[in-house]
């Protein structure tokens, strides 16, 4: 055989620049990682579908179900996380993520088994180690195979993994638990995700670093972890701004982990499918109406004036509170649900432009650690702490809460004399009511610290390393 006819063999494990060119390749990865971070919030919601009927057999208080979901969970998802980007940055993107997703849904499905709750922590355990490795390799993918201008866009699409993956929990997992048990449920939804991990192994290629940046190539070595955070503890944008993604996800987190359960109790339903089917279906609808706008409007707007990165999700967020309240203040099931729909759209509108520019503010070879930062940042506030606050507060209220005749004055005057003596005497099966609504209180704060981030965007991102 002559020397001319010998083809090299395709290393799949080698960076290729092509794929940056290729746009049906580059929307079948986009794709398949958006799948994954379905599957993530498939397993993370699921929890909080299935939580009335485990809670009745294994005897669980809210405050436990909200440890389960938020601060234990929140514990080993935040502290694997920047080991594990920092492994992105400087390995195969890839392949992290394919282990991250066989291992998360290999607990998920564990948790089927578990027989009390030192059992069914440990396998949320596992959930949080495999699920840290999910977002930042699969962020800093994206932002390789797509350009500056296209970054927003694309990682609001990868967003809405969240808002599928929560109307596929809801659907599926009420259906299912419905009529085989909620054990079966995390068996349904975590063996899926094994098969997944192997697709994307074997079909995703790791695409070249900053090609598409104006820097070209990135060629250099990864910057240690400690110049990365020191990039970002020195920009005053991404600081307000983390806090303020933070103080979002402290309400959305905490909302969602009871959100079934409060239409549930309050609204006397028979089954859990009646609050899941229709619930999941909105959740799927107006979460990707959401990302996509909030995505979309911020790279449009965007293009003459970076600070709309931020003034979209503070804009957005204001716009949420009052349908929010109107809301879950109905006395109607029905009409509770349709109005929900709005701040559904409007509270989903951030994480795109976030996460966008969150990445222009550091160079390629820093994104994934970057974005783990944002993740450790933001989840240690509202995964960490909003599921349990809201447990917590809605254990508090469920018995009443003995304060002194000046604050119970206080609050008779600013919600009126009910409310004051039910906080006194207590809520019982409607203390998820006004938990929730006490949650929202944090939006107002949220808004506040994207509106402050806005006065330093435009000095941070010309002073961004490239």
């Amino acid at each position: 055989m002559s020397q001319a006819a010998v083809r090299p063999v395709p290393d799949p494990d080698r960076p290729t620049a092509p794929d940056t060119e290729n746009p049906g390749y580059r929307y079948y990865a986009l794709g398949l990682l958006t799948i994954a971070y379905m599957l993530n919030f498939v397993d993370r919601q699921i929890l909080s579908v299935v939580q009335e009927p485990m809670r009745e057999e294994l005897g669980i208080s809210d405050t436990w179900l909200g440890l389960l979901q938020g601060t234990l969970f929140a514990m080993f998802y935040v502290t694997a996380g920047i080991p594990i980007a920092r492994w992105a940055d400087i390995g195969n993107r890839r392949n992290i993520v394919a282990i991250a997703v066989g291992l998360w849904s290999l607990m998920t499905a564990l948790q089927g088994l578990a027989q009390n709750v030192a059992q069914l922590a440990l396998a949320r355990f596992g959930v949080g180690v495999g699920e840290a490795g999910g977002s930042p390799p699969a962020h800093s993918m994206i932002s390789d195979l797509f350009k500056p201008s296209e970054r927003g866009r694309a990682l609001a699409l990868y967003s809405s993994g969240v808002t599928f993956g929560v109307m596929l929990a809801y659907v599926l997992g009420g259906w299912v638990s419905d009529n085989f048990g909620w054990r079966i449920v995390f068996v349904v939804v975590g063996l899926p995700g094994v098969i997944l991990g192997l697709v994307i192994r074997w079909t995703l290629r790791e695409p070249e670093r900053g090609l598409l940046d104006a820097s070209g190539s990135a060629t250099a070595a990864a910057p240690a972890f400690m110049t990365v955070m020191k990039t970002l503890m020195t920009r005053r944008s991404f600081l307000l701004l983390s806090v303020a993604a933070g103080l979002h996800a402290f309400t959305a987190y905490g909302i969602g982990a009871f959100i079934v359960s409060f239409f549930y109790r309050s609204y006397g339903l028979a089954s859990i499918s009646e609050v899941t089917v229709p619930l999941g279906l909105m959740i799927g609808g107006a979460g990707a109406l959401g990302n996509f706008l909030g995505g979309y409007l911020a790279d449009r707007w965007g293009t003459d004036d970076k600070r709309w990165y931020v003034w979209v999700p503070a804009i957005s967020t204001l716009l949420a509170i009052p349908f929010a309240y109107a809301s879950f203040l109905s006395n109607s099931f029905y009409l509770a649900i349709a109005l929900y729909f709005l701040p559904l759209i409007f509270g989903y509108m951030y994480l795109g432009p976030t996460l966008a520019l969150t990445h222009g503010l550091v160079s390629p070879r820093m994104r994934a650690v970057a974005s783990s930062i944002l993740f450790f940042i933001l989840n240690l506030i509202g995964l960490g702490l909003g599921p349990t606050a809201t447990g917590l507060v809605s254990d508090l209220l469920r018995d009443g809460v003995q304060i002194g005749a000046g604050l119970q004055g206080s609050i008779s005057t600013v919600f009126g004399s009910e409310i004051a003596r039910m906080t006194v005497e207590g809520f019982g099966d409607e203390s998820l009511r006004y938990a929730i609504l006490i949650m929202f209180f944090a939006y107002f704060a949220c808004a506040i610290f994207y509106f402050l981030a806005a006065r330093y965007i435009r000095e941070d991102l010309a002073n961004a390393p490239t």
